[in-house]
């Protein structure tokens, strides 16, 4: 199943909240839990305010579990489709292939780009995520101060400093927790956790 995003994104979705969830599988149960995957993915993908889904796979020699990251647009949400019975019966049918029981860890805010703190999943090495974080922010803070500032300021968007800091660091900030860390994430695993 590829990672994909829910075509219905909320548009207050700043109060969002993350749950990750991790799974590592018995031997010689992979391909029973990839089929499992694709079925809940369907039914997650159908919960109120859902606003995005990835699953991370593990990289051969490297991690061994799968860390499912659902991003939903309010708290309540989040614990609405944790507590209901539809998930309920997805975890049942899955527990004969997990070597662990199901682990998540819920956080209300700011989307992870990486991992949550006190998630059991091995986060990268800080430098490599400073790296990737860094070779986002750069062309983004480019693109809006040469090209979107001055088409505002020919809009009309009076010259001040500090509200030009403040619209790019928004527009930076929402660009990278909405758009570009989730596929820029998945895009660069292998290298985020190579050793």
């Amino acid at each position: 199943m590829n990672n994909d995003t829910a075509p219905n994104r909320h548009p207050d979705a700043d109060h969002g909240a993350t749950v990750v969830i991790t799974h590592r599988i018995r031997h010689g149960m992979h391909a029973q839990y990839e089929a499992w995957l694709a079925e809940v993915a369907a039914s997650s993908q159908a919960a109120a305010g859902l606003i995005d889904w990835q699953v991370v796979r593990p990289v051969k020699g490297v991690t061994t579990a799968y860390t499912v990251i659902l991003r939903f647009e309010s708290p309540q949400r989040l614990q609405q489709w944790m507590g209901s019975a539809q998930r309920a019966a997805h975890i049942e049918r899955v527990k004969p292939f997990l070597a662990r029981d199901d682990e998540f860890f819920v956080r209300s805010g700011l989307d992870f780009w990486f991992s949550p703190e006190g998630a059991k999943a091995r986060l990268p090495v800080r430098w490599k995520q400073f790296l990737l974080t860094w070779s986002a922010i750069f062309p983004l803070s480019l693109a809006t101060s040469q090209l979107v500032l001055p088409l505002l300021h020919g809009a009309g968007l009076p010259h001040w400093r500090g509200l030009d800091g403040l619209i790019g660091s928004g527009m930076v900030v929402a660009l990278m927790v909405y758009v570009v860390m989730p596929r820029y994430t998945r895009l660069a695993q292998r290298w985020l956790f190579a050793r």
